[in-house]
C-alpha cells in the first residue's frame, strides 16, 4: 500500500486543523449541520414510528374482523343452521305429502278421463254400427223399390206395346179403305 496513498487515519493527523482550536469548532458546525438540515434521522424515527402504528391498528382491526367471522360462522352452526334444517324438514315433508295427493288426484282424474273417452269412443262405435244397419235397410229397401219400379216399368212397357200393337192394328183397318 505504498503507492495507493496515505491510509485514512493518516489522512486526520495530516489535515490542517488536526489538533488545532479550530477543532471544536468544526466539530460545534459539523453538529448544527447535522441537527438543522440532516433530517435523516428524524424522518427515520417517524418512519418507525408510523410502520408500528399502523401495524398495530391493522392487526387489531383484522383481529376484529376475523373474530367477527368467528363468531357469524359459530353462531351460524349451532342455531341458525339447525333452524333451517328443521324448517326444511317440516315443509318438505308436508310439501310431500300435498304432492302425492295431488298426484292421487291426478291419477284419478286421468281415470275418469281415459272412461270417458272410453265411453264416448263406445257411444260412437254404436252410432256407427247403428248407421251402417239403416244404411244396409235403406240399401235393401231402394234394391225392393227399385225392383218394383223396374217391374212396373217392364209391365207399363208391355201395356203400351199391346196398346201400341192394337192401335196399329185399328189404323191399319182405317187406312186399307
Amino acid at each position: 500500500m505504498s503507492g495507493a496513498g496515505p491510509a485514512p487515519a493518516d489522512r486526520r493527523r495530516d489535515s490542517p486543523a488536526a489538533g488545532s482550536p479550530i477543532q471544536p469548532i468544526i466539530k460545534d458546525v459539523g453538529e448544527v449541520y447535522s441537527r438543522l438540515l440532516d433530517h435523516r434521522p428524524v424522518i427515520q424515527g417517524e418512519i418507525r414510528y408510523f410502520v408500528k402504528e399502523f401495524e398495530e391498528k391493522r392487526g387489531l382491526r383484522e383481529l376484529r374482523v376475523l373474530e367477527n367471522l368467528k363468531n357469524t360462522i359459530f353462531e351460524t352452526n349451532e342455531r341458525v343452521l339447525p333452524k333451517c334444517e328443521q324448517a326444511m324438514q317440516d315443509n318438505l315433508s308436508e310439501t310431500f305429502k300435498r304432492l302425492q295427493a295431488a298426484n292421487a288426484m291426478i291419477h284419478k282424474l286421468q281415470e275418469r278421463e281415459c272412461e270417458a273417452r272410453k265411453l264416448q269412443a263406445d257411444k260412437v262405435m254404436a252410432r256407427e254400427e247403428k248407421c251402417i244397419a239403416h244404411w244396409e235397410e235403406f240399401m235393401k229397401e231402394q234394391q225392393n223399390k227399385r225392383a218394383e219400379v223396374d217391374e212396373e216399368h217392364r209391365k207399363a212397357m208391355e201395356r203400351l206395346k199391346e196398346q201400341y200393337s192394337e192401335m196399329e192394328k185399328e189404323l191399319a183397318k182405317y187406312t186399307s179403305f
